[in-house]
């Protein structure tokens, strides 16, 4: 996975042909923000309608009562703009990977056909790989600074061990889950360079 993140690095440092005024973005996500999990993006044009977007996200704390939404997680997508880079519509392709640990997280709902409520009394801790297709819209807010939305659905492989939450044995091994769904939702602030 770092070897990836690194080679998709490379590609969009050294795909853009200038440093120019709007050739780059900084990024975060304000949904991100309001569950604790640190991220940050960069966005850097590719060509006239074409933009690469890269995304970390990372949740290591641990909260009350051992309650758990320890994650992370790396997602490069490759944006279209139906008119000018950096504003307004977007069809996007996104890849995500990475790991997580969560538990003891009560009164969640069955969603998408994953069944949320176990987290109450299990903890599940494991890797998982996607990909998807999204649109959004990005408003400018001024000269440097942008608002953006963003909706993505698609696929995630998911595999993890499950430990039962209140003594921590481990009560399965290797199982997996196929997801169907969301896998991107961004409502968030850019700064535009």
């Amino acid at each position: 996975m770092k070897k990836l993140l690194l080679i998709l690095s490379f590609i969009a440092l050294f795909s853009a042909k200038e440093s120019s005024a709007q050739e780059w973005a900084l990024k975060s996500n304000l949904l991100y923000d309001a569950t604790t999990t640190i991220n940050l993006g960069f966005e850097t044009a590719l060509a006239e309608k074409w933009t690469f977007d890269l995304s970390g996200n990372w949740n290591p704390f641990q909260f009350e009562d051992n309650m758990k939404w320890k994650h992370w997680l790396i997602q490069p997508e490759f944006r279209y703009w139906t008119c000018r880079k950096f504003g307004g519509h977007f069809f996007a392709a996104h890849l995500l990977g990475g790991q997580y640990n969560f538990g003891n997280l009560d009164g969640l709902p069955n969603f998408l056909g994953s069944d949320l409520s176990q987290l109450a009394d299990h903890r599940y801790e494991g890797w998982y790989a996607g990909a998807g297709v999204g649109y959004g819209y990005a408003f400018a807010l001024g000269h440097h600074w942008n608002l953006e939305l963003e909706l993505g659905v698609g696929y995630a492989y998911m595999e993890y061990d499950v430990y039962d939450w209140a003594t921590d044995q481990k009560q399965q091994s290797n199982a997996h889950h196929n997801y169907v769904g969301i896998t991107k939702l961004n409502v968030g602030l850019s700064y535009l360079f």
